[in-house]
């Protein structure tokens, strides 16, 4: 059998176990790719989750000696939530980003990659490959554009014809010299939405995103959360989505094609008062299938502490106090505190006071600083 018809193969393989689009990439390096990288290494600009050298992530080579082409593979999922429970004073919602609904798109992205790997060994003796979903040291964007899957948008996500950047990305080096498809043309010509609506300026020109300011980024954070983003944050309490969702080839987008993609309206719109007591194992029970748990619970607890600010949710007063008061982590306590100078009943301000003369931890005492001047603005104005 001839390398062509293997290719032919694959692709009709790929439709049977459930892959959306397939593609297949050359293993030249990325040079534009590597160009960017150092620019946003010398800028400041990457998150720190990085995997890899900037050589490892631009030269598949040096990942898999013996490399000679990349499969690319895409799966869509939803971007509508049905029966989303209503978020209403007294029983205040927070919310995980689309690319969180459903279970954890690693393990699904790498069963369906696992299944190609084993089609293929069995049809080629002395086949190798390296599966990556996300995590690897290749950019999931630059080889599913090389592959033709989708173009890369200024909202630095691959939008693809059919399912606009709702689609999860994966790909796998092979020792296999499939002939490369081609890219598919940029889309996007003037349009600006997704700079113009980015809340940070986290885009600071199409395709070019400074991680340190995009809200995706920050709600993964474990620290206190800089003061600028705390009411830009609004309910979210994992990743944001307003790039994707304000974006033209997005309007009218929702595909249910994969049940295990499909979001439970209670983990992904959950409540947030129990979230603030809700112990690690806890945690891990409700939330631990889904992709947005897999910085544990603090970043999340510390989210929904600031949304119930966002809400000036009075009814999580007595909670916030309890944390304030007894939480060991100062990140907590101290969020704690600047939320009920947000929120701003009597109680809360007393509460504070009373707690910031027992408080040992610096960074603690100076969110509590900022909580009561919350009261001292609001006193100034009257």
């Amino acid at each position: 059998m001839g390398y062509k018809e293997l290719k032919q193969e694959v692709i009709e393989y790929s439709k049977q176990i459930g892959i959306d689009k397939i593609g297949f990439a050359s293993v030249d390096e990325f040079a534009e790719l590597k160009s960017r990288l150092k620019l946003q290494e010398q800028s400041g600009f990457q998150s720190g989750f990085e995997k890899g050298s900037i050589e490892e992530r631009t030269e598949p080579t040096r990942l898999m000696p013996g490399a000679e082409s990349i499969i690319a593979i895409a799966i869509a999922y939803p971007s509508r939530l049905k029966n989303a429970p209503k978020s209403v004073k007294g029983d205040r919602r927070g919310m995980f980003c689309r690319a969180s609904w459903g279970i954890d798109y690693h393990h699904v992205l790498r069963e369906k990659l696992d299944k190609l790997a084993s089609f293929l060994n069995e049809k080629l003796e002395g086949f190798e490959c390296k599966p990556m979903v996300d995590t690897g040291e290749l950019s999931d964007r630059a080889v599913a554009e090389r592959a033709g899957i989708g173009f890369s948008g200024k909202n630095c996500a691959i939008i693809t014809p059919e399912f606009g950047s709702y689609v999860y990305l994966g790909e796998m080096i092979t020792n296999i010299p499939f002939s490369p498809d081609q890219p598919v043309d940029d889309g996007c010509g003037e349009c600006t939405k997704c700079i113009d609506n980015c809340p940070t300026g986290a885009l600071v020109e199409g395709g070019r995103l400074n991680a340190q300011k995009c809200i995706a980024f920050v709600t993964q954070t474990k620290g206190f959360l800089p003061d600028e983003y705390r009411d830009k944050l609004g309910n979210q309490l994992y990743g944001f989505d307003t790039c994707q969702v304000v974006c033209p080839k997005n309007k009218g987008v929702d595909f249910h094609l994969h049940e295990e993609l499909e979001p439970d309206p209670e983990l992904v719109k959950p409540r947030l008062l129990p979230l603030l007591t809700m112990s690690n194992r806890e945690f891990k029970e409700s939330f631990g299938v889904m992709s947005g748990s897999w910085r544990g619970k603090k970043p999340i607890q510390r989210n929904a502490i600031l949304a119930l600010a966002h809400y000036k949710e009075e009814s999580a007063v007595g909670p916030l106090i309890d944390l304030m008061n007894k939480d060991p982590r100062p990140v907590i306590r101290g969020t704690a505190a600047w939320a009920l100078g947000k929120i701003g009943t009597p109680e809360a301000y007393q509460a504070i006071e009373a707690a910031k003369g027992k408080e040992t931890d610096e960074e603690v005492v100076l969110e509590m600083d900022k909580g009561l001047k919350f009261q001292s603005a609001t006193n100034t104005s009257l």
